[in-house]
């Protein structure tokens, strides 16, 4: 399992977000991969990348969100296969707070759209806008994700845990979504197939006329600084400077209560 390889990169990211590694007695255990029924063709994928006996079945059971869901399960139980697999990263019974990225080389962009493909979203929201996004309860998991984020959009994003039940939500929206999702789900790549025809759809949405464009950090400079506290009015500062008074009042409070470096102190 050569996570440099781009299916087995994405094949290990998607079991560490929805598979689980069991552990019995001895050397017996199991590594198990449910998912919709629909998309069982990715099982028989990761079937054929997988050189050990295994068994994709199928059962029928009432969920909270539908009377009758048919449900695919890959099982894997070779011990060899199952000691790499936990080598690289996948614990044994609960993971969703311990999974991070593995310790080796591996396609970053293939094993992040495996993570999102099991535990993320990707289209429209209900206003039409394009969104990636990806739910983790892992710190790491999610901080990887805005640092590669960062490194195809040019944004930073700083996750934090939800107050409700401490999940982290990472969320790419408009062009941000777009570029994404054009880098993560290329051509010919392994994927969900519904998934990767709604990555391919973001490409046609067009920013509505006059509708504004993502706020860009205007960055305060020293010169801009010694005008502020020179006229130290946060009104007539907005005119000469070319800024909002809220953002010349905020400013001024800094300067004058240390928060920032003041000009004098440069």
């Amino acid at each position: 399992m050569d996570l440099t390889v781009p299916e087995y990169a994405y094949m290990f990211g998607f079991l560490q977000a929805d598979g689980h590694l069991y552990q019995g007695i001895g050397q017996k255990g199991c590594l198990t991969v449910e998912i919709s029924a629909r998309d069982k063709h990715l099982l028989h994928a990761f079937q054929k990348l997988t050189p050990y006996n295994s068994s994709i079945t199928e059962r029928t059971r009432s969920t909270n969100f539908a009377e009758t869901h048919t449900a695919a399960i890959w099982s894997l139980c070779a011990l060899e296969a199952r000691t790499k697999i936990h080598q690289l990263g996948l614990p044994y019974g609960r993971k969703s707070q311990a999974i991070a990225p593995p310790d080796v080389e591996f396609s970053r962009r293939d094993y992040l759209r495996g993570l999102i493909d099991a535990d993320g979203s990707v289209g429209f929201t209900s206003r039409g806008f394009p969104f990636v996004s990806l739910t983790t309860a892992s710190s790491a998991i999610a901080s990887y994700l805005c640092d590669y984020g960062k490194d195809v959009t040019g944004v930073t994003r700083n996750p934090q845990r939800n107050a409700r039940d401490g999940i982290f939500n990472v969320l790419y929206m408009m062009e941000l979504a777009q570029r994404l999702a054009a880098e993560l789900y290329y051509p010919g790549c392994l994927s969900l197939e519904r998934k990767h025809t709604a990555a391919d759809s973001l490409s046609a949405w067009v920013r509505p006329p006059g509708m504004r464009a993502a706020h860009t950090r205007r960055r305060w400079t020293e010169s801009e600084d010694r005008i502020l506290l020179e006229l130290n009015s946060p009104m007539a500062a907005a005119k000469a400077l070319g800024r909002t008074t809220q953002s010349c009042n905020l400013r001024l409070w800094r300067l004058r209560n240390g928060k920032v470096s003041s000009p004098s102190d440069q």
